[in-house]
């Protein structure tokens, strides 16, 4: 991999890494698991896998973490999906790795208390192209939430509607997979807990990140108060195959998954031709 080359450092959502991880952030990083235990009221890793005000402080620490074993690199761009997006604006200097770590347990917090206060929600994955997973949206009423990648999309809105979308694509011969969460994340389902998150962002201090940050939801560069766009993000799609075209449009053709896992990278190769990927197993092993 030619490190010389334009880079971009990626920061992955929701739905990566499992209780495993904690382990790279109590070697590296137990400042933040400390504080995550503090503000969280608990180990956060020890319950992840019961909802999104425990997994999402568990995926940002790990996320800090993998990027500490790369060594904290600097990069001509940064980018999150989703909850990425504050690891990504942490490891380019808008945010300290602290207050990254308050605003995604907020973050975390509203949007499980904005599915609970509504209808039942969730999300369902489609392995499809663009025009089939917006027809499915379309006919079962419900958001095209996540484009992932050409062939790769979430739909979310109400539970009933999510399960009839999943039956209707499995009997048409479409990959259909259920995704482990309890809300309608990305859609209007969430405005509830945008006021809060917002409240709580204004209590953040945020500067000129080092290098661009791209948004998951506009593809355009955050500016640099961050606070509304952020706020946004809870009821806005995430437009991933968006941002790697832009970021390939900007001459990135080096691409450095921080983890946890490694789908951003796996998301870069099936959406750009002839991109370098890197993630830190692949950079441990390298150097073994």
């Amino acid at each position: 991999m030619d490190a010389n080359s334009t880079s971009a450092i990626l920061f992955p959502g929701q739905g990566v890494g499992d209780a495993s991880s904690r382990q790279l952030v109590a070697e590296l990083r137990p400042d933040l698991l400390d504080l995550a235990a503090r503000l969280v009221g608990e180990d956060p890793f020890e319950r992840m896998s019961e909802g999104t005000a425990y997994a999402q402080p568990a995926v940002y620490c790990a996320s800090i973490a993998g990027y500490e074993r790369l060594g904290r690199p600097s990069a001509d761009y940064f980018a999150g999906h989703s909850l990425g997006e504050v690891g990504a604006l942490a490891a380019a200097g808008a945010i300290d790795d602290a207050d990254g770590l308050q605003i995604v347990v907020a973050r975390g917090r509203v949007m499980e208390e904005a599915a609970r206060e509504g209808a039942p929600g969730g999300m369902l994955a489609v392995g499809s192209d663009h025009d089939r997973a917006e027809e499915l949206a379309a006919e079962h009423e419900l958001t095209l939430a996540n484009e992932n990648s050409p062939q790769q999309f979430v739909l979310s809105g109400p539970l009933a509607r999510i399960e009839e979308a999943e039956a209707a694509a499995k009997g048409s011969g479409v990959r259909a997979k259920k995704l482990a969460v309890a809300g309608a994340f990305h859609t209007e389902a969430m405005s509830p807990g945008v006021e809060a998150f917002r409240a709580e962002l204004d209590e953040i201090d945020f500067q000129a990140p080092r290098a661009p940050v791209v948004s998951s939801t506009t593809a355009e560069f955050f500016d640099e108060d961050a606070r509304d766009a952020l706020a946004a993000s809870l009821i806005s799609p995430i437009r991933w195959t968006a941002v790697l075209g832009r970021l390939s449009e900007l001459g990135v053709r080096r691409y450095v998954d921080v983890g946890p896992g490694k789908v951003l990278a796996g998301l870069v190769r099936r959406t750009l031709d002839g991109a370098e990927t890197e993630t830190v197993t692949s950079r441990e092993s390298a150097l073994a």
